[in-house]
């Protein structure tokens, strides 16, 4: 059985504002069809990350809420984790652990002596 993988949003630079509508309604139907509750969304061709990036981002990931899922984003700047960041916004990325579970094969060490939690 074959395991569904998450649609893939590629989003060109430079953002422009009056495409983040219907980048908004791209998701929705991604999402309505896809069936796994991500869209994961390739921004890598952006360009430079700027405000519009970021409000780019934050709409897409909350009409995917809004939707019931969630966005990834794949091939993201450093630049742009750093602003993103710095504004507050958090995002998946691909090829990263979710915070919440911890990466495999890490096991935490102790140490003798150590007094029990």
């Amino acid at each position: 059985m074959d395991a569904k993988k998450p649609a893939v949003l590629v989003l060109p630079g430079p953002v422009r504002p009056d495409e983040v509508a219907g980048w908004c309604a791209d998701v929705r139907a991604l999402l309505k069809d896809g069936g796994t509750g991500v869209v994961v969304c390739d921004v890598g061709g952006l360009g430079p990350p700027g405000l519009a990036v970021v409000d780019l981002l934050a709409r897409l990931e909350l009409t995917a809420r809004r939707a019931g899922g969630r966005i990834r984003l794949r091939d993201a700047d450093p630049a742009l984790h750093a602003l993103l960041g710095l504004v507050g916004l958090r995002f998946q990325v691909e090829g990263q652990v979710e915070e919440r579970e911890p990466a495999l094969g890490v096991e935490e060490a102790v140490e003798t002596g150590d007094p029990a939690v």
